[in-house]
């Protein structure tokens, strides 16, 4: 036990490390991109972004990038990561990503998640009685796939580990490399990208936020979080409840 939410699933690092990425349509680069340049980083490790075809998949801002892999052509990875974003509405439904998912879990060290990718996981019935974060705006939505919504910036449940909303990814990036390298290693890459955050301004999350800032971000989103509920919904029902 490491004291941060099981025992620690160490690599041998003497082999090669796989790491998937999945991408789909919206996603939020960022949740993705963070953590990939982490990961990119650890001794040893292979990091593959995998998605529906090998066409190129465009972020929720416009950002294009290349899968390497596709669902079907995609090794079983030592670890799995699902960004968020607003294409998780549609992923919430797809059958061959949450089945691929299901899949992966059968094999994998470690099944994570940034931001409301947690949901994604969520629907694939890989969260239920496990505790997850994911994005302040969706957190509510935990409960209906059987997880234990935790408001942190990155929960580690056994092997399940999550991020809360976008640039905790990297925060969630540098506790997956402690568990597959060592804390050393970890400090070395946060180091390397001067990672070390001094906002301009105290306002990253709801808590401390200008209650008209918060008001305005959940007005900004609205349409498609009332949309999501709808949709999780529908995906909760159709899970099989554990025990």
């Amino acid at each position: 036990m490491d004291g941060r939410g099981g025992p620690v699933v160490r690599c041998d690092m003497t082999k090669s490390l796989t790491i998937g990425m999945v991408l789909f349509p919206d996603f939020t680069h960022l949740d993705l991109t963070g953590p990939f340049e982490v990961f990119g980083r650890i001794p040893g490790a292979r990091v593959r972004a995998v998605a529906a075809s090998k066409a190129p998949v465009t972020s929720d801002t416009g950002l294009h990038m290349m899968p390497d892999l596709t669902l079907g052509e995609a090794p079983q990875f030592d670890v799995v990561c699902v960004p968020g974003g607003p294409g998780v509405n549609a992923m919430l439904e797809d059958r061959d990503m949450l089945a691929w998912l299901a899949v992966q879990a059968g094999g994998a060290r470690y099944l994570t998640s940034v931001c409301s990718g947690a949901l994604i996981l969520g629907a694939a019935g890989l969260l239920q009685g496990y505790r997850a974060a994911t994005h302040w705006l969706s957190m509510d939505l935990l409960p209906l796939f059987g997880a234990t919504p935790v408001a942190e910036r990155v929960v580690v449940d056994r092997n399940r580990i999550t991020g809360g909303g976008v640039t905790a990814g990297i925060d969630f990036g540098l506790v997956v490399a402690a568990r597959l390298a060592d804390d050393a290693t970890a400090q070395r890459i946060q180091l390397m990208m001067e990672y070390d955050p001094a906002p301009p301004f105290d306002a990253g999350s709801p808590e401390r936020a200008d209650p008209d800032i918060v008001r305005a971000v959940r007005v900004q989103g609205a349409t498609y979080l009332e949309a999501r509920r709808e949709i999780a919904l529908r995906a909760a029902a159709r899970l099989t409840p554990i025990g």
